[in-house]
């Protein structure tokens, strides 16, 4: 679940907002959790203790890639796919390997890690 929304300004004129997403044990090793209720629609992949958030959307089709709730990933779970035409693209990089958008990447969203909570995190600057 996508809720409380921070604000950080450690730089002068630029504004950080964070969004919790989930914690660290909501998403399981080796597998994806789809937040379909943000904007923009997005998920997480947890692969070797590592975190990746991605865009959920697929550079060749712009549909989202989950085949139903929580389902990212083929099915021995070495890549994620898109259930429009099967592109395969590795978790840990976003870049497609397989299919009609292969050389491209999923768009990687920045986030961070505190106290075992993943927050996105959205840059604003205010610069005007």
């Amino acid at each position: 679940m996508v809720n409380a929304v921070e604000t950080d300004s450690k730089l002068p004129g630029v504004s950080t907002q964070k969004t919790f997403l989930c914690t660290t044990h909501d998403v399981v090793e080796n597998s994806a959790r789809g937040f379909d209720n943000s904007v923009p629609s997005l998920f997480v992949v947890k692969q070797a203790g590592r975190f990746y958030v991605y865009l959920n959307r697929c550079p060749h089709a712009g549909t989202e890639l989950n085949w139903s709730a929580d389902v990212f990933l083929t099915s021995d779970r070495a890549l994620i796919i898109c259930a429009t035409h099967g592109a395969l693209f590795v978790k840990e990089s976003g870049l497609c390997v397989g299919g009609p958008c292969q050389g491209k990447s999923l768009q990687s969203l920045p986030f961070v890690i505190e106290d075992d909570k993943i927050y996105l995190l959205d840059h604003q600057n205010n610069l005007n």
